[in-house]
């Protein structure tokens, strides 16, 4: 079996989810998903002569002559990953195929049949659709599309309204009755900033708020509900103390990213002193990104995400590692439904798995993007794993192609 193309396309959901499809002489297909970047289906394009020709079965090889082949042999991050874990996904899709076997299957088996999911709940209110630098646009599916002012995900949030606890309360009723049994809500939403939107310090009100706006989600599902809360990396390492010991009394599954991506030092100042579990790991890259955060047990709850890090093979290692250290692990996920049941293959085939993220439950088409799979795909808070070969499922090429974003390939 030798690969014969790389095809892209890209869909805008609320965010963008870029499908890579390698194919080959035996007419087996593979498909995978990479995390959003500037330019990233250039990058891929820029791949495919690395595969062509190659037996696509020999995955860690080949994801060895991508790493080595766009890194100056020493990178360990950077957005080339968000590519290579595409590839890598699609070649595990194609294995299987080939097989006859599920992806868990060929990751050593299951621990589970069927995986939790949590709901990101953002803001209280509906996530508006991001490209690929983070500021809002007006996807087609949304009904506010005409209406719609673009803003950076990250800029100035103080003349906005401030987010409410009755929208919080709301919010977690509604994931609630869904099933899920896991919900996480943002800290860094409208009238929580701090005075300056630059120097990552926080004012009492601010915190005061962000207690109000947690306590009533508390109040509304917490005797039945696992809680966790997200910073996005935008305080100081003691601000975030003061609002994680505000928020012991929640007992919650985690405080996520509470300081910037792999400060080891900030992150083990805060875990010290603190009575709540520290999540991070969606901006780490491989194996060497988590390596030593994990070793000095700088968190609690690990959090790749499996469209960046570098694949599947990589995301096992790191949960084995994990796995020694006593630590779970919760991917982070804000993929299609494609990306998402690539990682809940691998979420089923780890002995230390928590929950696994879903971030788009208000994208209308989100359960249509794939065939060959019951509807919904989240029941009643889990995904049961897909028995088929490979990945499991296909791509709805029509429901794809209809929101497809303007002025990128779709699989030309």
């Amino acid at each position: 079996m030798k690969v014969t193309r790389l095809k892209t396309a890209v869909v805008e959901g609320n965010f963008d989810w870029t499908f890579v499809r390698i194919e080959t002489d035996e007419r087996i297909t593979g498909l995978g998903e990479c995390f959003f970047a500037p330019g990233l289906t250039s990058i891929l394009r820029s791949l495919e002569p690395l595969l062509l020709g190659e037996d696509p079965r020999d995955i860690h090889r080949l994801f060895r002559k991508l790493r080595l082949a766009t890194s100056g042999a020493g990178s360990v991050a950077g957005i080339v990953y968000n590519a290579i874990s595409g590839i890598e996904a699609a070649l595990w899709d194609i294995l299987g195929q080939a097989l006859g076997v599920p992806i868990y299957r060929l990751l050593g088996g299951k621990f589970r049949d069927k995986v939790r999911i949590y709901a990101d709940c953002h803001g209280g209110e509906s996530l508006e659709s991001l490209d690929e630098i983070l500021r809002s646009r007006a996807a087609s599916w949304d009904s506010s599309a005409d209406t719609h002012k673009a803003k950076d995900y990250f800029g100035d949030a103080s003349d906005q309204k401030a987010s409410a606890p009755e929208d919080y309360r709301r919010q977690a009723l509604k994931k609630r009755a869904l099933g899920f049994t896991t919900l996480k809500f943002d800290l860094d939403v409208p009238g929580t900033e701090g005075a300056d939107p630059h120097n990552r310090v926080l004012t009492n009100g601010g915190i005061d708020h962000m207690v109000e706006l947690i306590g009533a989600v508390y109040d509304a599902v917490g005797k039945d509900t696992d809680l966790a809360v997200d910073c996005h990396w935008r305080y100081n390492a003691s601000d975030v103390i003061k609002v994680a010991r505000e928020l012991e009394q929640f007992r919650l599954l985690w405080l996520e990213d509470p300081v910037r991506p792999g400060n080891i030092a900030a992150l083990k100042e805060v875990k010290a002193r603190v009575r709540v579990p520290i999540a991070t790991g969606e901006n780490l890259f491989l194996f060497e990104g988590f390596e030593e955060i994990i070793a000095q047990h700088a968190l609690s709850v690990v959090t790749p995400d499996l469209q960046k890090v570098g694949g599947l093979a990589v995301a096992q290692t790191i949960a084995s590692f994990a796995d020694m250290h006593t630590m779970p692990i919760a991917p982070h996920n804000i993929s299609s439904p494609v990306g998402t049941l690539a990682s809940a293959h691998f979420c089923a085939a780890i002995p230390n798995f928590l929950a696994l993220e879903f971030h788009a439950s208000d994208v209308p088409f989100w359960n249509d993007l794939v065939d060959g799979f019951p509807k919904p795909i989240i029941q009643n808070g889990f995904i049961t794993i897909p028995d088929g070969p490979g990945l499991g499922v296909t791509l709805n090429e029509e429901v794809a192609r209809r929101y497809a974003r303007k002025g990128e390939p779709f699989f030309e």
